[in-house]
């Protein structure tokens, strides 16, 4: 037969084979599903891993390259399991005639011939382990190959190996087993992963911890044989503990990764704009926070650079596994009653609507607004000073006559507008003057949005929390001039107490709602914006949320957190710096407005409280309204002189109810019935806490 036609034969006999082996492949494809039902991966801006999520079956099964593991795992993996993988097809041909002339010579099976390709057929196709079974793994194996390549291959066998209980994968095993990325194993830590496969049951660090030892300690031998270590590394290896107890995974800004996760496909890489040193760091504050706080007290807390709206740390709750403070909740998402944190965007307000100049002049005094007669938070009132002083201070009256001018409906609506919704009520309910002090609902997100606009130019810029997001177009609230000489005004707030005066120049603003059932800080620099939040999950009361001793100090230690990024000075030729023009050097109530003289108010305790104390604890008792000086009475036995503020102090000496009373100079009274309890026994079966009094039906 001449060569020509030879050759054509042979070329015509491998391309019918290569169509029939393409038709066998078409048809009997292998089962490659597996490899992509993955972990729901959500990671930082830097694509660091910050939560990962089991999947539908409850396994941990991570995606991972080549060039994210240790390369001295991957020498000894193949050194071990298959040290002719890069040549041989999926079959490794010598393999097979040892495998066979040793179970000819001994009469049974002594080794085996499995490569990695092979097993990665077994692990996507279990099967009975049978001389058909192998031949069918080996024939996948071939597809494999050829439908993945080496590294493809290489990659499936790191994300499906069993490691012991529902963990599968190189990485999955080293974050639980380690606590860390595949990438920085050491020579110890490697060498387990590679015996942990061959029995994952048997070999369980944590069930049985000798085992595992012992067979990473012949991995480690067999590394030494093939030269992958050398004599002082093995004893080192060697030495080396091994694991008795799993790690949890990654589990940074849980409620944010589980709501970015829902919105992704099941399976795939959920990337976000938070700083994972940022979000792990806050995380830690929040928990040492909480120690400070009595259960069930929570805290939020976000920072965003303004700039961008990026989010860089959400901290949803303080805790995610307390029950006691409903931990899973995310309260920054959570509609709370804002204090007097709206109060700069009202002057700001008034200032674009030359209503008014920072150097206004306006008296603080009692006043009534048809049916409504707010009073300051700590009581009294301050007589004349200017808009500055008084935001600086902030002062209620004041707020609310600028309020009263602008009307609540105009600011409700600028609000909205600029993306900063206000919760009013049941549909239609008309927002009032009391936005101003907190009578609406607001969450911690869109205050601290809100916040940025008087840290920029006055739009607030929408936040993002997608890095492949495109930015979206600022929604204007104030001018530049009025977001500018606010932040000016909220930079010269005096610090929190136990806070240096010295430091960065950070413009802030508290608020506390009423009854004391939330606490608020919200402050910014040159280049971030930080909300806090404090309160408890089931809004009722509790004494130390408040925006001024509670949540300004996190704030600032927040702050000394972040790089520090100056806040501009006001410039001296500012429109809103100096003094006033003659227009807008007083304001004064409109015509509708009138002196008001009600009586005074106890503004805490609360009626009905249950206070758990300890023996000598003494009680704050705050009271607003009516004409000064004020005099407190427990069970009408007068308690010692108070301050102006209408504060006082009282010491109980015994538990049982008790009726506080307070009167004012004209003789007007209020009065609350509260129940002390001393800390023990009781306290515990009551499940309170001294500076979280519940409402309770008063004495008979």
């Amino acid at each position: 037969m001449p060569a020509r036609r030879l050759a054509l034969w042979i070329a015509g006999g491998l391309a019918a084979l290569a169509a029939g082996l393409f038709a066998l492949d078409s048809t009997f494809p292998p089962p490659l599903d597996r490899l992509e039902r993955t972990s729901t991966l959500v990671v930082d801006r830097h694509g660091r891993l910050l939560r990962p999520f089991a999947t539908a079956e409850g396994t941990w099964r991570l995606p991972l390259r080549l060039d994210e593991v240790a390369p001295f795992y991957l020498d000894l993996l193949i050194a071990i399991e298959d040290r002719r993988f890069w040549w041989h097809p999926g079959v490794d041909p010598l393999a097979v005639l040892r495998a066979v002339a040793q179970a000819i010579r001994h009469g049974r099976a002594v080794s085996g011939a499995s490569t990695l390709s092979m097993q990665l057929a077994r692990l996507l196709e279990p099967r009975p382990r049978t001389l058909s079974a192998k031949l069918v793994e080996s024939l996948r194996a071939l597809q494999l190959e050829w439908r993945l390549g080496k590294r493809g291959v290489l990659e499936a066998y790191l994300r499906l190996a069993p490691m012991g209980g529902n963990l599968e994968g190189v990485r999955a095993a080293s974050l639980a087993w380690f606590g860390h990325e595949p990438a920085r194993l050491s020579e110890a830590e490697a060498a387990l992963l590679v015996a942990l496969p061959q029995a994952p049951a048997r070999l369980r660090p944590d069930l049985f911890p000798e085992r595992a030892r012992r067979a990473r300690d012949r991995v480690l031998a067999k590394a030494a044989q093939a030269g992958l270590i050398d004599a002082a590394g093995l004893r080192a290896a060697q030495a080396s503990a091994v694991p008795i107890a799993r790690r949890p995974m990654p589990f940074s800004a849980p409620q944010f990764a589980e709501r970015r996760a829902r919105t992704a496909p099941s399976g795939g890489l959920v990337p976000t704009t938070l700083d994972g040193d940022l979000q792990r760091t806050l995380e830690r504050l929040a928990r040492a926070e909480l120690d400070r706080l009595p259960p069930p007290v929570d805290l939020a807390i976000l920072v965003v650079e303004h700039g961008t709206g990026a989010i860089r740390a959400w901290i949803g709750s303080g805790d995610w596994g307390d029950p006691r403070r409903a931990g899973k909740l995310d309260l920054a998402r959570a509609v709370r009653s804002p204090g007097s944190t709206l109060k700069p965007f009202v002057y700001g307000l008034a200032f674009d609507a030359r209503l008014a100049h920072p150097g206004t002049l306006v008296r603080d005094q009692a006043l009534r607004f048809d049916d409504y007669a707010p009073g300051n938070f700590e009581g009294g009132f301050d007589g004349d000073l200017s808009l500055r002083d008084a935001l600086q201070r902030s002062l209620n009256l004041p707020a609310v006559l600028l309020a009263d001018r602008l009307g609540p409906v105009a600011i409700a609506d600028r609000l909205a507008a600029a993306g900063v919704p206000l919760v009013l009520g049941p549909e239609g309910t008309a927002p009032g003057l009391p936005l101003v002090l907190g009578g609406v609902g607001v969450r911690l997100v869109d205050l601290v949005a809100a916040y940025g606009a008087l840290a920029g130019d006055g739009a607030v810029v929408p936040l993002r929390e997608d890095p492949a997001e495109p930015p979206r177009e600022p929604a204007p609230l104030l001018s530049a001039e009025s977001a500018r000489a606010t932040a000016a005004i909220l930079a010269e707030v005096p610090r929190p107490v136990g806070i240096p005066a010295q430091g960065r120049r950070i413009a802030y603003k508290t608020g506390t709602s009423h009854r004391f059932r939330d606490g608020w800080a919200l402050g910014f620099d040159g280049g971030h914006v930080v909300g806090v939040w404090l309160g408890r999950a089931d809004g009722a009361a509790c004494a130390v949320c408040n925006g001024p001793g509670g949540a300004a100090p996190i704030l600032f230690r927040i702050f000394a957190l972040l790089p520090d990024r100056p806040l501009p000075a006001l410039p001296p030729d500012h429109p809103l710096s100096g003094s006033p023009p003659p227009a807008l050097a007083r304001l004064e109530p409109a015509r509708s407005v009138r002196l008001a003289a009600d009586g005074p108010r106890i503004a805490f305790p609360v009626e009905g409280s249950l206070l758990l104390l300890s023996e000598g604890e003494r009680v704050p008792l705050r009271a607003s309204g009516g004409r000064l000086p004020h005099r407190w009475l427990v069970d009408d036995r007068p308690l010692e002189a108070t301050d102006r503020r209408r504060s006082a102090q009282w010491e109980p000496q015994e538990e049982g109810f008790a009726t506080l009373r307070v009167v004012d100079a004209l003789g007007r009274s209020d009065a609350v019935s509260v129940r002390i309890l001393w800390r023990g026994l009781a306290g515990a079966a009551a499940g309170l806490s001294p500076a979280s009094p519940a409402r309770t039906r008063p004495a008979p």
